[in-house]
């Protein structure tokens, strides 16, 4: 019985709606291992013989390419590479300037095992899908609304009480970042690779926001806001398109702003586990090139995510949905999300424009820091301290 390919992922991964159409085209079984982000991570820095493939985000790359948990993939070998966006391959690709870990910067493998933007004919981790964040507003009876076209609504003092932000240091950090730089508070010698004293005082201005109360509990999962959302906790977020998706689902007028000072960018990949040899290391590739010939990128699309190798994934699209989620079209008709749910109503429109005019505007990388050991102390003492300020508020009342 030939054993199932595993990958290692995460939930932004929707594994479940692609498996059977794969395994049917590959001819063989395949084993989703779903953990959250920085549980994935550790996992495939310190047993790569757990997993086949490791599915996550360029930003994630450096610990596990300092462990040798993987092994540098052949482009020869990869069918569509020659396709591939160069918004993953240039660093930077033509158009943008942003701060950060630009996934070209870790893509190429040099002869010394180092990894940077010069081209070579291997690389770390085959580009996926990718995205543009920024945080969502609810719109519902709020002029307020309209006033949130910066990153500084995160800290806006008219927002307070009802603003959350994503708990994942190399995310939610940038988030903060961007809103404390954009109000005048904070100001970074460079915000993608923070020194300890900036990210000490970042961590206490923080503190100071969910001290008076500014801050709700911060969110782990892409589906908990949409309840917070739902029930009136939150009128401000971080969010990712998914979960935007959703709350146009079930009726919450909300939007996903396009920020005047450029998106939070993030770009998925996938890594081949340092065990694959012979036949395994084969049906790796064949699910390489099989995620990047066109059906997954369809999938993904209706979360909201682009592909690298955007052509097949047209082929394999109605047109009202490649124009709705790719060139920021109105929709044409109702959409269905991944579920195939109607969730997208004729007429809505994506914020932000196409996925060319919303690569151009992008001012951050989601980034792993020199620091970043001590950026993951720092974060977790912080939302250590909003969930205890939390509890201690619903015990007062």
């Amino acid at each position: 019985m030939t054993k199932p390919l595993r990958i290692l992922t995460t939930e932004i991964q929707p594994w479940r709606y692609l498996k059977d159409r794969a395994e049917a085209d590959l001819g063989f079984p395949l084993e989703f291992i779903e953990k959250d982000f920085n549980s994935a991570q550790r996992t495939a820095a310190f047993e790569p013989a757990s997993f086949d493939i490791y599915d996550q985000c360029f930003h994630n790359l450096d610990i596990v390419w300092y462990w040798r948990a993987v092994q540098a993939i052949d482009t020869a070998r990869i069918t569509h590479w020659d396709q591939l966006d160069e918004l993953a391959r240039v660093s930077p690709a033509q158009g943008t300037k942003a701060l950060g870990d630009v996934p070209a910067s870790r893509l190429f493998v040099q002869d010394d095992m180092t990894l940077s933007d010069k081209p070579s004919a291997q690389i770390s981790m085959l580009p996926t899908f990718y995205n543009f964040d920024s945080f969502g507003v609810e719109t519902t009876g709020l002029s307020l609304a309209e006033d949130a076209q910066s990153w500084s609504a995160l800290v806006d003092p008219q927002w307070s009480g009802r603003v959350a932000l994503v708990d994942e240091p190399a995310i939610g950090l940038f988030d903060l970042a961007m809103a404390l730089s954009s109000a005048g508070i904070m100001s970074f010698e460079d915000m993608g690779n923070m020194s300890v004293p900036e990210i000490d005082l970042l961590i206490d201005e923080a503190k100071r926001l969910v001290a008076s109360g500014h801050f709700r509990p911060f969110w782990l999962r892409a589906d908990e806001p949409v309840e917070r959302f739902q029930n009136g906790e939150l009128k401000l977020a971080s969010m990712w398109s998914p979960t935007i998706v959703e709350m146009r689902r079930k009726g919450i007028q909300a939007r996903q702003v396009r920020p005047k000072e450029g998106y939070r960018a993030w770009h998925g990949g996938m890594c081949l586990s340092r065990q694959l040899d012979g036949e395994a290391l084969d049906r790796a590739y064949a699910w390489l090139n099989w995620y990047l010939g066109g059906y997954a990128g369809a999938v993904v699309a209706k979360q909201g995510y682009y592909m690298s190798v955007p052509e097949p994934v047209k082929d394999h699209m109605p047109k009202a949905y490649w124009d709705y989620w790719y060139e920021g079209l109105p929709a044409t008709q109702d959409l269905e999300d991944v579920a195939g749910r109607v969730a997208i109503r004729a007429g809505q429109v994506r914020t932000g424009g196409s996925w060319r005019e919303r690569g151009q505007h992008i001012a951050i990388w989601n980034s792993t820091m020199d620091e970043h050991n001590y950026v993951v102390r720092r974060w977790n003492e912080l939302v250590a301290f909003a969930a205890q300020k939390y509890r201690s508020t619903k015990r007062a009342s």
